[in-house]
């Protein structure tokens, strides 16, 4: 048997006024979708529970089965191990965002524009010439996602995500420090970010941006330190060889730490301009030699933290018509057996731009299994499933039949 999770990240959402008090799940064409819902057995799951942060890195941990409480030290570790940077027992990692700031220093938005990779590459380099050191290093990601590595570091500091903070004063949303000893590495990491205002405001880059009437990174933003954490493989627990396909450095250092392939498809660009067709055939040519793949497609929490509603519409589509369709046309065509699952990560609602804890809806078709009664996914009809409401590692071993 092989087995496929697709998820569309942030992909959930609550009933919008413009859609007829309709989810974007209700309103979307998703005949691939609706048909493993229909074929498959339904239920919510509650990915992010209350003592947990609501961001991707514990909600996609949740789905791969990993308790958050337990292994989560932040997503600058994972983005790390995607990018092939080490993190030694030393090392404190954390994300570093390239932001855009209007000029009274609220949040405009979290990812300076979506600045290209090598713009944002270009500006990595500068920020490492002017305020980098042998001890604390800059290294460029994709897009407006980068890394900042520092030696010596406490992780004890309380940081706050960028993209839950849209139109807010960065200044009051600085770095605090959780216990004392964690005084000076709140210090210094603030140090750097007003730092980068002053180098950043009259970049090259930005010039050019501005220039173009883009917006520009005009900031720095740290956030979400941690060590290298300690975590079982899939191999080791199920007896199970993976993969996993996205565009996101965070879901792939995930994947690194699950001994998971990581495949990277030309194209694919974490946006709702990705390339849903080569992710469709790189799952599929994985099969051959891999029982599971994990394919993640960004573009819908990007649309929902955009506050784009026709945005996020188009992206559940392209997923379907794109992506699901041509794997469960794919999967046809070798005759192959496969339990197929469908499911975001955590809801990114168009009209609150940030991620929240709600559960999410979870189709699994697995031919071993009857179908309930469920028609159509969402978040209204997958309530309706005979699985009910799952939590921990039940979805995983759902999938698995563990």
């Amino acid at each position: 048997m092989k087995y496929i999770i697709i998820l569309g990240d942030g992909m959930s959402d609550y009933p919008v006024a413009r859609l007829g008090g309709k989810t974007p799940l209700q309103v979307a064409r998703k005949p691939s979708i609706d048909r493993i819902a229909r074929e498959g057995r339904c239920g919510l799951f509650k990915t992010i529970e209350p003592d947990v942060p609501t961001g991707s890195e514990a909600a996609n941990l949740a789905v791969m089965g990993y308790d958050p409480r337990s292994v989560l030290q932040g997503r600058g570790v994972l983005e790390a191990a995607s990018m092939g940077v080490d993190i030694r027992d030393d090392d404190m990692a954390m994300r570093c965002n390239l932001i855009c700031l209007f000029d009274d220093g609220r949040i405009k938005n979290h990812s300076a524009g979506h600045i290209t990779s090598e713009e944002s590459d270009e500006i990595l380099k500068t920020l490492q010439k002017e305020i980098g050191s042998p001890t604390l290093s800059f290294y460029a990601g994709v897009s407006y996602r980068n890394l900042f590595v520092g030696k010596g570091l406490d992780p004890r500091v309380e940081c706050a995500p960028p993209h839950d903070h849209p139109n807010e004063i960065a200044e009051g949303l600085l770095i605090r420090p959780q216990v004392p000893e964690a005084e000076p590495t709140a210090r210094l990491l603030n140090d750097l970010t007003r730092r980068s205002w002053a180098i950043l405001k009259d970049h090259p880059v930005n010039r050019r941006r501005r220039a173009a009437g883009k917006d520009v990174a005009n900031s720095i933003w740290l956030w979400s330190p941690g060590k290298r954490p300690e975590m079982w493989t899939f191999k080791e627990r199920f007896g199970i060889r993976g993969a996993v396909i996205s565009a996101v450095d965070l879901i792939r250092g995930i994947g690194v730490y699950a001994g998971l392939e990581v495949l990277k498809v030309p194209g694919a660009t974490g946006l709702h301009d990705t390339n849903y067709e080569g992710k469709a055939d790189a799952c599929l040519a994985a099969l051959d030699r891999h029982d599971f793949v994990y394919v993640h497609v960004e573009a819908p929490d990007e649309a929902g933290h955009e506050g784009n509603l026709e945005l996020k519409i188009k992206t559940i589509e392209d997923l379907d018509a794109r992506l699901v369709g041509r794997i469960l046309k794919g999967l046809e065509r070798r005759k192959l057996a496969a339990v197929v699952a469908v499911l975001p990560d955590h809801p990114t609602p168009v009209e609150k731009r940030i991620h929240v804890r709600d559960a999410v809806p979870v189709a699994i078709r697995d031919p071993r299994q009857p179908a309930d009664a469920v028609e159509a996914y969402d978040e209204i009809s997958c309530a309706d499933g005979d699985l009910g409401m799952l939590r921990g590692d039940q979805f995983i071993r759902l999938v698995f039949a563990k």
